[in-house]
């Protein structure tokens, strides 16, 4: 019987490039945020993009997803998950490129300075969007459709948040995740029932001088409604 060599049967026929590209999401406290960058190399150099690269022969393409966030942000373990594989034959005119898209969520307030300036970039309003390149117009829309679905059914909005924040803060947040006004009475008395956030003695006063007290997120309460199946809608 003659043995076959696997390096036989994976003989390159193509040449089929595979990338991954972050859209990353921010949040200052006012509005949800895109990080866009200026693409540096051709083709289309100069024009804005996701920021993304070519996943290396010894990671995997998760392990190139963080990376890729940790160069851009200098934030490690942050809310980072894939979002769908994009391969049409043409997507990249340069050449046979498959992409798979990740979305991360993170404070801007975290966001290391030196990494905007190093890859001159941009933070967007979602609303304010420029013309990107290839089919990352498409990556985002996608993006924000699931980051909408997502938080109807697990709180990921405070991934966005610094780690002391207020109630209102909170309900802006999800008011710029869904596109629409919320009422704040429901949504206090809703947020406030599932018993995930712990209030501080602290205050934020910069709204006013009486303050809104500040809160943290009780992530070990959360992961136990999780695991009872926890329906988060607002």
């Amino acid at each position: 019987m003659k043995l076959i060599n696997n390096t036989d049967i994976y003989t390159v026929q193509q040449n089929i490039l595979v990338a991954v590209d972050c859209i990353i999401f921010g949040f200052d406290s006012k509005k949800l945020k895109l990080l866009l960058f200026k693409r540096k190399v051709a083709p289309s150099k100069g024009l804005w993009s996701l920021i993304g690269a070519f996943i290396k022969d010894d990671q995997s393409v998760d392990e190139g997803a963080k990376q890729i966030l940790f160069e851009t942000t200098g934030l490690k373990d942050i809310y980072l998950e894939q979002l769908k594989t994009y391969g049409n034959v043409h997507r990249d005119i340069a050449g046979r490129v498959i992409s798979i898209a990740y979305y991360s969520l993170i404070s801007v307030r975290e966001f290391e300075l030196e990494s905007v300036e190093k890859y001159d970039a941009h933070w967007f309003d979602l609303d304010e969007l420029p013309n990107l390149i290839f089919d990352h117009g498409e990556m985002v829309a996608d993006a924000i459709k699931q980051l909408k679905t997502k938080a109807k059914h697990q709180p990921i909005g405070f991934n966005l948040l610094p780690k002391y924040f207020t109630i209102p803060e909170l309900q802006i947040l999800y008011e710029s995740i869904y596109q629409q006004e919320l009422d704040a009475r429901n949504f206090r008395k809703k947020i406030l029932s599932l018993d995930i956030l712990t209030k501080t003695n602290k205050k934020d006063k910069s709204g006013s001088k009486k303050g809104a007290f500040l809160y943290t997120f009780n992530k070990e309460k959360f992961d136990a409604l999780i695991a009872e199946g926890l329906n988060f809608e607002i």
